[in-house]
């Protein structure tokens, strides 16, 4: 199947087409380094790690070029710099704190299973590249001095007679709508509400800059300059795909679209934008207020007295189609622990490799369609391949490493299971139905078969259901299910 995969800016799920085979390009926006990254942190990182492993897969590893940024320029960097090293100099306390959590940030990407992306840009290392931009928008009338602040407009942007995307475009939103909604600076420099700042001067003490535009005081980058001036750096004018949270459409992803495509006279920064859904926990908004707030560290080495591998974290993620929000539960942290626990000790210690199964490569070619894929799993287990199964886990980046799975505490959500411990590891054997969401992606492959008339297919999911103990009813208002009694 060609790679289709759902484009934020057009809202349709097209094929995607990279500029240039050789080398496919994608930037994904990475973390601030100021604290430890929150479990909401880890779906970017982990849903695109599988995208980019997929891009390898189809063009070739040395053909693709995934770049993730470092932003180590900001205030709550100042402001945690400030805070934990109160007797040094802001800069030195800014350096501690930027390399102590960028190491910490890769050690939790790398627990979670995922590769290193092909370029790790910081912020700090692109500022000239950053003040070549803002000339170029000032030169074109797209931005303006005030007051030592360079800010750009969005009004001249959509006053252009060019190719340039509308402003608010990838958010869907008209600037009126913007305006209304906006939470934004009020400042009497400031020609209009939308205006956003591209540069600004630099409080005694943090790190600076020279100023673009003729500006006589140091001062600093604003955070949607950065991205556009890394992403120009690694990538190129114009590249295939962007990605990052949800949560990123407006105002960063605007920001930066409006600033790169007004930079250098385009339609487009990047031919496709991609975004992950949110992420709650226990069925709540993660916050600090809550009390639900909850880092990758802590879910690595201890929480509520007990931890978990990263491979069963990274493997919870997946159980979600990556623009679906997702619940973050303790119950189905543990259900994915298990079924990780139990694919593991099927696939044995054999260091054999092969190719990853086609249904999977077809299954993440449907824009990433990892509840299917994990579905395609669950049936080659079933089959008894153990070297399909095998590569096809290694491949979503799971080392099909026994004790990389061991879990040394029993959270109270399976107390009720029968237990028996071997060697202090606490293993479950509870007898567990089948998943109700691979029971779902079973049902969704079987309607998308029946739309194109395969029923050959058709007919051998639904026995596949009922060996599985599931009865489906088909009527006009679609396909239920339940278990047979």
């Amino acid at each position: 199947m060609p790679l289709r995969l759902y484009d934020t800016l057009t809202r349709e799920k097209r094929p995607f087409t990279p500029i240039d085979p050789k080398n496919v390009r994608m930037y994904v926006c990475g973390p601030t380094v100021y604290d430890f990254a929150h479990i909401g942190n880890a779906r970017p990182v982990i849903v695109f790690d599988v995208l980019f492993r997929l891009l390898r897969h189809l063009y070739g590893a040395d053909h693709v070029t995934y770049v993730r940024n470092i932003t180590d320029v900001d205030d709550k960097i100042n402001d945690r710099a400030a805070r934990d090293f109160p007797g040094l100099p802001l800069n030195e306390a800014i350096r501690r704190v930027t390399e102590l959590t960028e190491k910490e940030f890769h050690e939790d990407a790398a627990a979670l299973g995922s590769l290193p992306p092909t370029f790790e840009p910081r912020a700090t290392e692109h500022v000239a590249e950053m003040r070549e931009i803002i000339e170029r928008l000032v030169q074109g009338g797209f931005a303006y001095v005030a007051e030592d602040h360079v800010l750009f407009s969005p009004q001249a942007m959509n006053a252009a007679n060019s190719v340039l995307p509308r402003y608010g475009a990838l958010a869907n939103r008209s600037l009126d709508e913007m305006i209304a909604g906006a939470r934004v600076d009020v400042a009497p420099y400031k020609r209009d509400t939308t205006d956003f700042v591209l540069w600004k001067p630099a409080k005694p003490g943090e790190p600076s800059w020279p100023s673009p535009s003729g500006i006589k005081v140091e001062g600093r980058p604003g955070w949607h300059i950065e991205c556009s001036a890394m992403a120009w750096k690694h990538l190129g004018e114009t590249f295939d795909i962007h990605g990052g949270g949800i949560d990123l459409v407006f105002p960063h992803h605007e920001n930066e679209l409006a600033q790169s495509t007004c930079a250098f006279h385009s339609d487009r920064m990047a031919n496709i934008w991609m975004h992950n859904g949110f992420l709650q926990v226990e069925g709540e908004k993660m916050s600090k207020s809550l009390g639900n707030f909850v880092t990758i560290r802590q879910l690595l080495e201890c929480w509520q007295d007990y931890s978990w591998p990263g491979e069963a974290l990274r493997f919870n993620m997946l159980r979600t189609h990556y623009r679906q929000p997702i619940d973050w539960t303790l119950e189905g942290l543990d259900e994915s622990h298990k079924i990780l626990w139990d694919w593991y000790e099927f696939c044995g210690s054999a260091d054999e490799e092969g190719e990853v199964e086609e249904s999977i490569v077809s299954a993440l070619s449907d824009d990433l369609n990892l509840p299917a894929a994990l579905s395609k799993l669950h049936l080659i287990k079933r089959k008894g391949d153990r070297k399909a199964l095998r590569n096809s886990l290694r491949f979503l980046g799971f080392s099909c490493e026994k004790a990389n799975i061991v879990r040394r505490h029993l959270p109270p959500i399976i107390a009720h299971a029968n237990i028996t411990e071997d060697d202090d590891v606490l293993i479950s054997t509870a007898v567990v139905g089948p998943d109700p969401k691979e029971i779902d992606a079973l049902i969704d492959l079987r309607s998308a078969a029946r739309a194109r008339k395969d029923f050959k297919e058709s007919d051998r999911i639904r026995d596949e259901l009922a060996a599985m103990g599931v009865v489906i009813k088909d009527s006009k208002e679609g396909t239920t299910w339940e278990i047979a009694r």
